[in-house]
């Protein structure tokens, strides 16, 4: 079982940029689907953004062209870039692991980490 330990988060203000990383124990990262989900107070987690095994991207309509995600396959790392940072993105971070395929449906994410907060002030 693939271990996730996230780290990075913090306080900013609005406008503001941030980078979540994301260290997996699996031998096996580079054949891994990983995401990034979040959960504000009150509201159910959410995904944000996920990356397949060769790079490709899905993200949510909210943090297109704000937020990036990349991987380092022979670090076994996943990276969220966070800019343009609102208060609305205020919520707990975590990083997850899935399947090798289908990396934009968020129910196939079944691995999670410990989460990292991120919070955006006005």
């Amino acid at each position: 079982q693939v271990q996730l330990t996230e780290s990075g988060g913090g306080s900013v203000q609005a406008g503001g940029s941030l980078r979540l990383s994301c260290t997996a124990s699996a031998y096996d990262f580079r054949q891994k689907c990983m995401a990034w989900f979040r959960q504000a107070p009150g509201k159910e987690r959410e995904g944000v953004v996920g990356i397949s095994p060769d790079g490709g991207i899905y993200a949510v309509d909210s943090v297109q062209g704000r937020f990036t995600m990349s991987r380092d396959n022979a670090k076994n790392i996943a990276y969220l870039q966070m800019n343009s940072l609102k208060p609305e993105d205020t919520a707990m971070y975590y990083c997850a692991a899935g399947p090798s395929t289908g990396c934009g449906w968020w129910l196939r994410y079944n691995t999670w980490g410990q989460g990292t907060q991120v919070t955006v002030s006005t």
